[in-house]
């Protein structure tokens, strides 16, 4: 079976749409989105009709700090994120709103646990972003029975780990495209990196493909229309900032 592994899409509906079609031509059977659906983008009502009726066909879908952020968001901004998600709170519908609010955190899929950032309290949303968040992650993913890898997002980047018996975690640098073998005998663990907000100074829209079967991980760059999400944006009245990045990558 072939997994696609789609993270941090913020409301970006080309990203999205493109990384989807790529994944459908490159053999994926079932989807899994890890949080972040919502959050700096123009379009955050088109994603989430988009992730609703993925969910309607079976995919997995998992809540990220930004949902969370958009369906209960402060009263006041004090930083860019809060106050766009003021903005997208007000874009959705209440069955949106009340979709977000029902999305679990993790998601176990036979030896594989998913999660929108560590596995190490998902909750507090931390950062897999170096070889300690990774191994933490990691520890307490091993806790649950069966568990060999483990797939996030959060980060904006693509990373792999992997640990074997009686050796630390090492890290593995990913090539884009290029399937790596991911046996079983070892512990991984994986951020896919960002659909729609690449931050690595390459704006192509990013996921993994991972198949089950074979036990192949394959991350993907997948070029789509920035300067139209970018103009999404300043057409919300967003900041200038999220627009830029889109254009930039970064």
């Amino acid at each position: 079976m072939k997994l696609a592994l789609l993270s941090d899409i913020h409301a970006n509906l080309g990203a999205l749409g493109a990384c989807l079609e790529h994944a459908r031509f490159h053999g994926a059977q079932e989807f899994a989105l890890l949080g972040d659906l919502v959050g700096y983008g123009g379009e955050p009502a088109q994603v989430l009709d988009a992730v609703m009726a993925l969910a309607h066909e079976g995919a997995i879908v998992l809540q990220g700090n930004h949902d969370a952020l958009a369906a209960f968001p402060p009263n006041e901004s004090r930083a860019m994120g809060e106050m766009t998600a003021l903005w997208t709170h007000a874009q959705l519908s209440l069955e949106q709103k009340r979709f977000l609010v029902g999305l679990p955190m993790t998601a176990q899929v036979e030896d594989l646990l998913l999660v929108h950032a560590s596995a190490d309290e998902p909750q507090k949303w931390r950062y897999v972003e170096d070889e300690r968040g990774a191994g933490a992650s990691l520890d307490a993913a091993m806790a649950l029975p069966g568990v060999r890898y483990v797939f996030g997002g959060h980060v904006h980047r693509q990373t792999l780990y992997y640990r074997s018996t009686g050796r630390g975690l090492m890290p593995f640098e990913p090539t884009p495209g290029v399937a790596v073998p991911t046996p079983r005998h070892r512990h991984w663990i994986a951020t896919v990196g960002s659909v729609g907000q690449p931050r690595d100074g390459n704006p192509r829209a990013m996921y993994a493909l991972f198949d089950t079967t074979a036990a192949l991980l394959t991350f993907h760059r997948v070029a789509y229309d920035h300067h139209g999400a970018a103009a999404a944006v300043r057409a919300a009245g967003l900041p200038e900032f999220f627009a830029k990045r889109l254009e930039d990558g970064r």
